[in-house]
C-alpha cells in the first residue's frame, strides 16, 4: 500500500516541535501478538514439534526471518525458512479474517492524529500482505505511509524502517515520536534518533533517556507526545 504524503501542518499548537507519529502495530495498534504465537504453535505441531512457552518472549516484536530461523534452529524442525515463512503468513491472515481487535485507546489516537493532521506512518515488522489486511481495520486514511518488514533492507531492531518512515514523510527523526510495545521495536526507534512511548504487551520494558513507559495508549493522546518534544528541550 502506498499513498500520498501530505505537506507538513504539524505545528498547531504554539511552539510545538512534533514533526511526525510513528507507530508499531502488532501489539501495539491491534492486539495481535498473541495471534502469531498461536500461528507459530500450531504450525509446528503440525510438523511434529511442540514450542516451549519461554520461546515466546525470544520472538516476539522481531523480524519474522530472527523469529522463524530461532524456532527453526530450536526444534530442529526439518523446513526452510522460506517455506515456513509462507506457512506463518498463511496462518496470519486466516486468524485476522476471523477477528482483529484493536488495542485499547488505538482508534481514538489515531482519529486524533488525523483531526489534527499530523503526519503519521505506520512502521512494522510484518511483511506488506499483513499489513494490507490489517490496515483496512485501521483505517488507511490515518496513514500518510507504511513501512513493512519486508520492504527494508534490515527490518526491526535495526534503525532502518523508522529512518525510511521519516524519510518518507519529509522530517528529522529526532522529531518524530515512536510508540512500540517491544524491545526490538524501542531499539529500532531509538537508534533512529526518535523519542519512544513504550507500551509493553508481552515483556516488560524499563524507561530511560528519550523513552517513556505507559500501561496503555490510553494514557497517550496529542497533548501528551507533543510534552515530549519539550520535555527533550
Amino acid at each position: 500500500m502506498t499513498s500520498t504524503v501530505p505537506a507538513l501542518g504539524t505545528r498547531t499548537a504554539e511552539g510545538s516541535a512534533l514533526q511526525a507519529v510513528l507507530l508499531d502495530m502488532d501489539g501495539t495498534l491491534v492486539d495481535t501478538e498473541g495471534f502469531w504465537w498461536d500461528v507459530e504453535t500450531g504450525v509446528f505441531a503440525s510438523l511434529g514439534h511442540t514450542l516451549d512457552d519461554s520461546w515466546r518472549h525470544v520472538v516476539v516484536g522481531g523480524p519474522m526471518t530472527r523469529s522463524a530461523g530461532f524456532l527453526i534452529e530450536a526444534t530442529g524442525a526439518d523446513i526452510t525458512l522460506a517455506e515456513l515463512s509462507v506457512l506463518l503468513n498463511d496462518g496470519f491472515e486466516q486468524r485476522i479474517g476471523r477477528d482483529l481487535p484493536l488495542m485499547p485507546g488505538a482508534a481514538r489516537l489515531l482519529a486524533e492524529l488525523s483531526a489534527h493532521e499530523i503526519p503519521t506512518a505506520l512502521v512494522s515488522a510484518s511483511h506488506r500482505r499483513i499489513i494490507d489486511r490489517v490496515i483496512t481495520t485501521l483505517g488507511p486514511r490515518h496513514f500518510a505511509l507504511t513501512v513493512a518488514g519486508d520492504e527494508v533492507p534490515r527490518t526491526k531492531p535495526h534503525p532502518d524502517p523508522y529512518l525510511a518512515a521519516a524519510a518518507g514523510l519529509g522530517v528529522d527523526p529526532v522529531r518524530c515520536a515512536v510508540v512500540e510495545d517491544t524491545a526490538t521495536g524501542v531499539a529500532a526507534a531509538e537508534s533512529a534518533g526518535c523519542h519512544v512511548v513504550a507500551v509493553p504487551s508481552v515483556a516488560p520494558i524499563t524507561a530511560a533517556a528519550r523513552r517513556t513507559v505507559v500501561a496503555s495508549l490510553e494514557e497517550v493522546d496529542l497533548t501528551f507526545l507533543r510534552g515530549l518534544m519539550t520535555q527533550m528541550r
